[in-house]
């Protein structure tokens, strides 16, 4: 196929995709030429009958590029000249935000339905990337968690850093990769292109407020709400006022934040942001095993979650009455300190405790998931006393965030490799397991017979979700023993609480 068929074709996709107006069409082509160096177009080629994917004719046009010297060969240079030609077909943010919310008078969904089929369509949220993705769920104590490798992010090519290094650059714009200034950003060897890249305007608590979803998404319609200044995380009570505020305005969306501590936060701390999205979570599907009210907010009712992490749930169709009793809950945790169970508030001065709060709707109702953190480190545990612990940082080391708390696994590309070789080790086949999985893959071998090419690979995930069981486990404050539960009501207590029926319904005063 010529260069000038696969043109055709793109364009004919984009009339036809209504992604463009026939009118605007030579206009366009004009412009997609002018990124492809390209001075001559035969304008006789009618377009294909069975044409290729709009995203399979976007890669021939990036390989033209290539291979015509246009651009390097290297995956940030075909990344940026991507995002070049999407922009061509994506509308103004000013077009897009009044689109969206006229859309939203009528009805929030279609407002998100909207944005989210645009941002699929212009290959901002990276669907083909994130298609390769292992998933996979476990049936733990605790009801199905769920497990993905992520494989979505491209791994840059050697050539591109040897070259990054050589071309260090002291731009700080934008500041980071969150800033609201990254939309339409062309981006370069230290910076995602964003050309291609919008954002919802939104108020939340007189501010401005970006919304725009992950081009790398783990969940369906994996969305980022982020503050309009670059500023670090700070989870309070104005930070849960802003969750309950989310979903107000997205009824079907959930929204959550990370903790705003290191070890228990997320991986950028350093600008203010909330995750959402259309997803229910395991620990959203998980009861509360034992109830209780606060007497100064007693239309909120709430309880203790059976959950692996340490959780305080509470619902009420009063929001304000609800953010008080939150905000009441986040600063008791705040300050609390309880020897006999390794929960300390503060040492040497440095705060400890910290809240992943989750909020979403259940009809009239909001519920907010407050979870409990503690960022503590010791002799023993270096990492983290509430984090993985080493025995179990072969399949998982990083941080336990918002994602992970709510019992969806993101585990490093790593593994796709490394668990194959402990397939061939389970099958008695030549392998090169790593040492970190040997004690791990010596505990399948023996527990798991006979081990076939049928079952093996059921096995190893098995046994990678018991893993991950253990991770939420290992972070989780109050461990499930019952001295981890005694321990638990301990804080309650510390609230001030009046007994009121054999069935553990307590009045927190």
């Amino acid at each position: 196929m010529t260069i000038d068929q696969v043109v055709t074709d793109f364009m004919a996709s984009a009339v036809q995709n209504e992604w463009i107006l026939p009118e605007d069409r030579i206009y366009l082509t004009n412009r997609l030429l002018e990124l492809l160096d390209k001075k001559d177009y035969d304008l006789s080629l009618p377009a294909s009958k069975n044409r290729e994917e709009p995203l399979v004719l976007l890669d021939r046009l990036v390989e033209f590029a290539v291979n015509t010297e246009v651009i390097e060969d290297l995956t940030a240079e075909r990344d940026i000249l991507s995002a070049k030609i999407m922009d061509l077909f994506t509308p103004l943010p000013s077009v897009i935000n009044h689109r969206f919310w006229t859309l939203y008078e009528d009805q929030p969904k279609k407002a998100t339905d909207y944005f989210y089929r645009l941002s699929t369509m212009n290959d901002y949220v990276k669907t083909r990337d994130i298609a390769r993705n292992i998933e996979f769920t476990y049936d733990s104590a605790y009801g199905p968690l769920e497990i993905t490798i992520n494989l979505s992010k491209p791994e840059k090519d050697p050539k591109q850093i040897a070259l990054a290094r050589k071309q260090q650059t002291t731009t700080s714009y934008p500041a980071c990769a969150l800033c609201i200034q990254n939309e339409g950003y062309a981006g370069h060897l230290h910076h995602a292109p964003r050309t291609n890249h919008r954002v919802i305007r939104m108020q939340l608590n007189n501010e401005v407020w970006g919304f725009q979803y992950s081009p790398y998404a783990y969940y369906n319609e994996h969305a980022i709400f982020l503050s309009e200044e670059h500023r670090p995380m700070n989870v309070d009570k104005v930070a849960l006022g802003n969750l309950l505020d989310i979903v107000t305005q997205f009824p079907h969306y959930f929204v959550g934040s990370n903790a705003g501590l290191p070890i228990v936060g997320g991986s950028i701390l350093s600008h203010d942001h909330y995750q959402g999205g259309r997803y229910e979570f395991p620990m959203a599907k998980m009861d509360v095993e034992r109830t209780f009210t606060i007497d100064r907010y007693p239309k909120v009712s709430a309880g203790i979650v059976k959950w692996p992490m340490s959780v305080i749930r509470l619902r009420s169709s009063d929001k304000k009455q609800l953010l008080d009793a939150a905000g009441y809950v986040m600063d008791s945790w705040a300050d609390y300190t309880d020897e006999e169970a390794m929960v300390y508030a503060y040492t040497d001065g440095e705060p400890h405790n910290a809240v992943t709060p989750i909020a979403r709707r259940r009809g009239d109702e909001y519920e907010l998931d407050m979870v409990l953190r503690n960022n503590l480190t010791t002799e023993e545990f270096p990492d983290g006393l509430y984090h993985p612990h080493p025995d179990v940082q072969h399949i998982k080391k990083e941080n336990i965030g918002l994602i992970e708390v709510m019992g969806l696994a993101i585990l490093p590309p790593r593994l796709e490799t490394e668990l194959k070789e402990v397939e061939r080790f389970l099958l008695d086949e030549p392998a090169d397991v790593a040492e970190y999985h040997r004690p791990w893959a010596d505990r399948l071998k023996k527990t798991q017979t006979p081990i076939t090419k049928e079952n093996v690979r059921g096995i190893i995930q098995e046994g990678v979700g018991a893993v991950f069981q253990r991770v939420l486990e290992d972070a989780g404050v109050y461990k499930r023993t019952e001295e981890g539960k005694a321990a638990f009501w301990r804080f309650v207590e510390t609230l001030g609480i009046q007994k009121e029926s054999e069935n553990k319904h307590v009045s927190i005063k």
